[in-house]
């Protein structure tokens, strides 16, 4: 059987096979529609063309039922129709590989970072800094990459805030940048982060950006769900930091490609508008740099959302595939909106790209893909075909048998909390204690020295002062996280 050479989306109008050539896939897209217009069918079908085409996916699932890719599709009534009006069109009802991810490890793998790989830009984002508290975050990571501290989660931060605050002079230069309220600033921030359960998310093992590359044993590519259901409502800043964590992170670390047969990986973010919500200047200028550069590196983004405009101009300029279901108009505002839609698309003199977005009906789109060239085809209306994969959500047996036959199955499950910044501190407190401890003993003997005062102390003695040093960090804490509550000044 040939090698796919295109992501086949649907049908047109004259019963002809429309879609997006496989080697411009990496030229990112667009999935957007009012809601119930059949967006996530839509999504499910371009996620099983890319894994049919050896492509892997990381995708969140918002709603809960894009899972259904795990567990073969049952077609009747209007999806059989559907099916049977495209006789070229080759459905089998077949499960896709799915791998299941969930932050907190109930309905999926455990899915981890690290602050240190987060880095203070997207940490600062998440916390949604002033720029007094950012430059505080910013001073912390520093003194981190110089004393070599890992901070691999929210433990580690909290303790070196800690530590700054009672020993200053290791910021050296940039002392006059942390402040007191700054820190007790930053501690009440990830104490909220605490209360949202995003402390689930940093530590280890973290994820290997290798693992969502592996195809599956038949060679077909793996599709990475993140279960989002809960966390897209309880906690969204974490849930779009994670995707812009992961999308700078394959940045980084993927090597220059350049034109290939098909991408390497194929992202999609739903509810995108998320990422560009109260967005700090900085680091959406870095998001927009990261998906004009990303394509390069075998890396298709595709954004999922109610209208374009949800995206800034910058990243909907980026855009090689659009596909638009039904919008609705009620307002002048929404009247102005459809029509900088229409306007994305090249025209198509045998339709009324304008009227035809009021029109359509579920599980129809207006498309437009791009020429052999790379140059925007004109719009065309298209149904979309039915995915050859369940249509609706797996049950909690089916969930559970999917984590259990997965090829990373006990991997990322059991946290591993190795040492890093917490350690290495309570320990060097515990010593400083020790010391301080021996020199007042020392003023205090007529002989002197800090050698006659560890012969001579006893042991009992000595391990009440090692217990009292490692305790004293957690009591700096719980001070400070106390203080900053009771009515410490705000910052």
């Amino acid at each position: 059987m040939p090698a796919a050479t295109q992501l086949v989306l649907g049908a047109d109008r004259g019963g002809q096979p429309v879609g997006q050539l496989l080697r411009l896939a990496n030229r990112h897209g667009l999935v957007a529609g009012a809601t119930g217009t059949g967006k996530t069918v839509t999504l499910q079908r371009l996620v099983e063309e890319f894994s049919d085409a050896g492509v892997a996916v990381f995708a969140a699932d918002v709603k809960g039922d894009l899972c259904g890719l795990g567990a073969a599709g049952a077609p009747q009534g209007k999806v059989a129709e559907r099916i049977a009006s495209m006789p070229w069109l080759e459905h089998r009802p077949t499960a896709y590989p799915v791998t299941l991810w969930d932050i907190h490890g109930q309905s999926g793998h455990p899915l981890r970072t690290t602050l240190s790989e987060m880095g203070p830009l997207l940490l600062g984002a998440l916390l949604e800094l002033t720029d007094s508290q950012q430059a505080a975050l910013y001073a912390a990571f520093k003194v981190a990459d110089r004393e070599g501290l890992l901070l691999l989660d929210l433990k580690d931060l909290k303790a070196l805030l800690a530590y700054l605050k009672s020993n200053p002079a290791v910021l050296g230069d940039d002392a006059a940048l942390f402040t007191t309220a700054s820190a007790q600033a930053l501690l009440r921030r990830l104490s909220s982060l605490e209360q949202q359960g995003a402390e689930a998310l940093f530590g280890e093992p973290a994820l290997q950006l290798e693992d969502i590359l592996q195809p599956d044993r038949d060679g077909r590519g793996r599709i990475h769900l993140l279960d989002a259901s809960r966390l897209v409502h309880e906690a969204p800043k974490v849930y779009a930091t994670f995707l812009l964590w992961l999308l700078a992170e394959l940045f980084e670390q993927l090597p220059e490609r350049g034109d290939a047969d098909k991408p390497l990986l194929a992202l999609f973010f739903d509810e995108a508008h998320l990422l560009f919500a109260d967005t700090p200047k900085a680091l959406q200028e870095r998001l927009e740099q990261v998906v004009r550069l990303i394509r390069s590196k075998g890396v298709g983004v595709y954004f999922v959302t109610q209208s374009p405009s949800d995206l800034p101009d910058d990243v909907l300029a980026q855009l090689g595939l659009r596909i638009q279901h039904g919008l609705r108009a009620f307002t002048t505002r929404e009247q102005k909106s459809l029509r900088a839609v229409a306007d994305g698309f090249r025209p198509n003199p045998s339709i009324d790209t304008l009227a035809t977005l009021t029109e359509l009906g579920i599980g129809e789109a207006l498309v437009g893909t791009l020429e052999d060239k790379g140059t925007p085809a004109m719009v065309r209306r298209v149904a979309i075909a039915p995915p050859q994969s369940r249509i609706g959500p797996l049950n909690e047996g089916e969930r559970a048998a999917l984590i259990r036959q997965s090829p990373l199955a006990g991997r990322y499950d059991k946290p591993i909390d190795r040492e890093s910044a917490y350690e290495l501190l309570t320990a060097r407190i515990a010593q400083a204690s020790v010391e301080a401890a021996a020199q007042q003993q020392s003023k205090a003997s007529p002989a002197g020295g800090i050698g006659d005062l560890l012969g001579g102390l006893a042991g009992q003695v000595m391990k009440s002062a090692v217990r009292q040093a490692a305790n004293q960090l957690g009591r700096q804490l719980v001070r400070g996280l106390l203080g900053s509550l009771l009515g410490s000044k705000r910052r």
